[in-house]
């Protein structure tokens, strides 16, 4: 059976001396030591100005609205991950959703332009599968229109946009340090701003809105991530650029071997130096799409169509976007397995099985 994909786990020896430390000082939670020590780990992996690590990238994302005291409709991408749009809403803001670049399956600036009204107060874009958005366009609208720029990067984990992280762009930044990301904390994720004001009010919001011993001035929420989170991101952050150069190898020789049917590629930022976060592949009809799928799983190969259906079909909604490409790209994609441990006998097999179903 080859999974769509399969977490990284370090050496058991590694995660034991962190654990041991924990029992020793018997500090599971709260800012622990282990937490301050990735904390900082991360901000000198990344050279990111500031970093708040969080229970999850929801959360993240959550926090990142709350810190911005944003309010009413959100320009937001409706290809990426449902968290992307349920932040939105559980923070009470209107999702409003631009269409997408058909190459790169990035949000199009030009479709944001279309979509600001009155009552647009930020845009959320998600680098989807890592890869960069139109940054500088994005940025250029934000001004144009005095709003706030987050960026979804879940996916982004190693990603950088003309040689700098690609989470010191926008207001806030935010990750995922899941386990099925190619650097986890088993459950995770990270907030990034250049802003020393915003790591100041996401630091207490994120802990029950805390400010001091004493003082809540104002409603916050448990973010915080425990000691035991942290030393699995201490033990797997030793192990990022061997993850990074794997993934890389494996992702190239998925192109190669596939480039002969003919099938569509994401198209990366050319500025960008990309983290092979995942492998995409877009089929000319949803029919040979699922027969595709289908004729994998017989074979015990899972994928997943990643990102299907478009977000503004969540039942939660009640807002008609007009987004045709977003709706033909998520009909048509495909996520092949891609992880550390798959071998390239395990790669040659989805390949064959590929090309079999597509004779």
């Amino acid at each position: 059976m080859i999974n769509i994909v399969s977490p990284f786990l370090p050496p058991i020896e590694d995660y034991n001396n962190y654990i041991s430390g924990i029992w020793k000082r018997n500090w599971l939670t709260n800012n622990g030591p282990l937490v301050n020590e990735l904390e900082l780990q991360l901000k000198s992996y990344l050279q990111v100005d500031n970093i708040q690590y969080v229970t999850n990238g929801t959360i993240a994302l959550q926090l990142a609205i709350k810190a911005l005291n944003l309010s009413g409709e959100i320009i937001t991408t409706p290809f990426s991950y449902i968290a992307t749009t349920s932040s939105i809403v559980w923070e009470g803001c209107d999702p409003i959703f631009a269409d997408i670049d058909p190459q790169t399956f990035n949000i199009d600036p030009s479709s944001i332009s279309n979509k600001i009204t009155k009552k647009t107060t930020a845009i959320i874009a998600t680098h989807v599968y890592g890869n960069p958005c139109d940054i500088e366009a994005i940025q250029r609208i934000a001004d144009q229109h005095n709003l706030k720029v987050i960026y979804d990067g879940a996916h982004s984990f190693g990603v950088k946009y003309k040689g700098e992280s690609i989470f010191k762009f926008g207001d806030i930044s935010t990750a995922s340090f899941h386990a099925t990301k190619l650097y986890h904390t088993t459950e995770g994720g990270a907030i990034f701003t250049k802003s020393g004001e915003i790591l100041s009010k996401i630091s207490y919001l994120k802990n029950f809105g805390h400010h001091g011993a004493e003082r809540f001035i104002e409603p916050g929420i448990n973010g915080k991530n425990s000691e035991f989170h942290a030393a699995m991101g201490l033990c797997n952050l030793k192990y990022v650029d061997e993850i990074l150069r794997k993934r890389k190898l494996d992702y190239n020789y998925y192109s190669k071997n596939l480039s002969s049917l003919g099938l569509q590629f994401q198209q990366i930022n050319q500025d960008s130096e990309y983290n092979y976060s995942y492998f995409p592949i877009l089929f000319r009809t949803e029919q040979e799409l699922i027969k595709v799928m289908n004729s994998l799983a017989c074979d015990e190969i899972y994928t997943r169509r990643y990102f299907y259906p478009t977000l503004d079909k969540a039942e939660y909604l009640a807002t008609v976007d007009d987004i045709p490409v977003a709706e033909d790209i998520a009909k048509r994609v495909l996520c092949l397995p891609l992880y550390y441990s798959l071998s390239i006998e395990e790669i040659d097999l989805v390949i064959s099985s590929i090309k079999n179903a597509t004779r």
